[in-house]
């Protein structure tokens, strides 16, 4: 254990502190962040997708005053990064989504509820900063909607649908360890969430996925859009989007942003990597919504790589969670200072002041296996 404090308080980078993480975490907790779906083809995909992403910088500009500052939902952010939603994160420390949310505060960043909290939305927007609702759409469409309304009466400063889940895919990881959640972790939002049904043995599968197959709707539709649309005044935002159509769809239906993302490699295996994805969707919506990006982003140079692709910003997830795991609210902490770092580096380094420049960089995407 104090190896792995050392080794997180002396971080240089985001895979610093996942390897930290994993030296406290058990087993199953750590394949439950880690994993993907399927062969976890897409998982792997979305990394190397990245790493052919080359930026051509400019020089002889003046970045002695170079800054991360952006806006993100017409909201001004320290830097153009919101954390993601993900579920159950007192799975990784006992303050669970109260770490990362005073974190985000601090950070100058989003904070991400999902629906699947394990800390109710009141307690988090109570922390300050801002808030936004993942909601997943519910076999009881109403309840849904009432998720929405209760995320705006409780200060939430956007609402954000998942579109990519009509049940959770084949995690293989969780399957084998027939992953549970513990008595002291539930899905707060939920009034099943109460019940065992998270943890109760299911034959050789994995009880967080029966236990979504029997909460969440197959039947999520363009209606489900507009009826949400409809309910609230918050920004709507549409996450798992990698078709331009439906990006176009999304915008003309009164959208104001959309996250293109494969889920981070945990829904369909075999998905698009989401960068690649990214710039068709950007030039298919034609600035009538904004156009974040999730998955697969692991520093500030990705970051960067993002932005230059036409992004008006990222999603950050498992990285926050290594940095729950690792240290709690300071590990979330360290993870957001060096994604700050790394990314006001990135931007000075290709001749950027600020992030709005970093959209007019060129980029070669070469393919790293050609001779």
């Amino acid at each position: 254990m104090r190896a792995a404090a050392r080794e997180f308080e002396e971080a240089g980078c985001l895979a610093d502190v996942e390897r930290a993480a994993a030296a406290v975490l058990p087993a199953g907790v750590r394949d439950f962040v880690a994993g993907g779906s399927g062969a976890e083809t897409t998982l792997d995909a979305n990394r190397a997708a990245f790493d052919r992403v080359f930026v051509v910088p400019r020089v002889l500009r003046d970045v002695s005053r170079c800054t991360t500052d952006a806006t993100l939902l017409g909201r001004p952010v320290r830097m153009p990064v919101a954390v993601a939603p993900v579920a159950y994160q007192r799975l990784l420390h006992p303050e669970g989504e109260l770490a990362v949310a005073r974190a985000a505060e601090r950070a100058g960043v989003p904070f991400t509820v999902s629906t699947m909290s394990s800390v109710p939305i009141e307690r988090i927007t109570a922390v300050g900063g801002a808030v936004w609702f993942q909601l997943y759409w519910l076999r009881e469409p109403g309840r849904a909607l009432d998720l929405a309304r209760r995320a705006e009466d409780a200060g939430a400063r956007a609402v954000m649908l998942t579109v990519d889940v009509p049940w959770m895919g084949r995690r293989l990881r969780d399957v084998r360890n027939r992953f549970t959640l513990p008595d002291h972790v539930r899905a707060a939002h939920l009034a099943e969430g109460t019940s065992t049904a998270h943890r109760r043995p299911c034959g050789a599968g994995s009880a967080v996925a029966a236990h979504t197959g029997e909460t969440f709707s197959s039947a999520v539709t363009w209606s489900s859009v507009a009826e949400l649309r409809e309910c609230t005044r918050l920004p709507l935002v549409l996450k798992g989007v990698l078709s331009p159509q439906d990006a176009v769809r999304a915008a003309e239906c009164g959208v104001d942003a959309v996250v293109v993302s494969n889920h981070g490699g945990r829904q369909l295996d075999g998905a698009v990597p989401s960068i690649e994805a990214l710039p068709e969707v950007v030039s298919a919506v034609a600035g009538r919504c904004e156009v974040l990006l999730d998955s697969g982003v692991r520093g500030g140079t990705d970051v960067l790589r993002a932005l230059a692709l036409g992004a008006g910003g990222v999603l950050l997830g498992r990285p926050v969670l290594w940095g729950l795991g690792a240290g709690g609210e300071a590990g979330v902490s360290r993870v957001l200072e060096l994604l700050a770092e790394e990314l006001r580096d990135a931007l000075g380094l290709a001749g950027c002041s600020d992030v709005s420049a970093a959209g007019h960089l060129r980029t070669v995407v070469r393919n790293l296996r050609a001779p």
